[in-house]
């Protein structure tokens, strides 16, 4: 049994559109997207099985059952996005009512690294107003103190 291609295509847009979404700093958007690639997986998995009549012996002649599998795996699949959700709706809300806002921000380790990165470059490639200045970044920061103490060179 082939695919419908209505389905197919629904699947694919499901997908591109949750991986889109989970890729954004908003953990509003990384929910949706994370709701999005779970309806998209369930959609997947109920084009996988075949139709046919209820799975109990007896009932239903053995080549006109339907695969339960599929079934059984839509169902887990549910629950697992149900998780999800309930946590990434747990971290925005805390986010929210800490910050104000629900973005992730870079870590200062990470900030730490693309500076050390950008120094490996080469000189001249990173725009040293646009680096981080912020003390928790310079105190992990390991470049050289400048002549009066006052601040780091680059």
């Amino acid at each position: 049994m082939s695919p419908n291609l209505v389905y197919v295509v629904v699947v694919g847009v499901l997908f591109a559109a949750g991986v889109t979404l989970l890729l954004e700093r908003s953990l509003t958007r990384v929910l949706m997207g994370v709701i999005l690639l779970g309806n998209g997986a369930n959609l997947l998995l109920l084009t996988g099985g075949r139709a046919g009549g209820p799975p109990i012996v007896g009932t239903t002649a053995e080549g006109e059952m339907a695969d339960p599998l599929p079934q059984a795996m839509v169902l887990t699949a549910i629950v697992i996005t149900l998780g999800m959700t309930a946590f990434l709706l747990a971290l925005a809300y805390r986010s929210w009512h800490l910050n104000g806002h629900d973005e992730v921000q870079d870590d200062v380790e990470d900030r730490r690294i693309m500076e050390l990165a950008d120094r490996d470059e080469g000189p001249g490639t990173a725009d040293p107003e646009t680096t981080d200045r912020t003390p928790a970044a310079v105190a992990h920061d390991d470049r050289p103190v400048a002549a009066g103490g006052s601040g780091r060179t680059r």
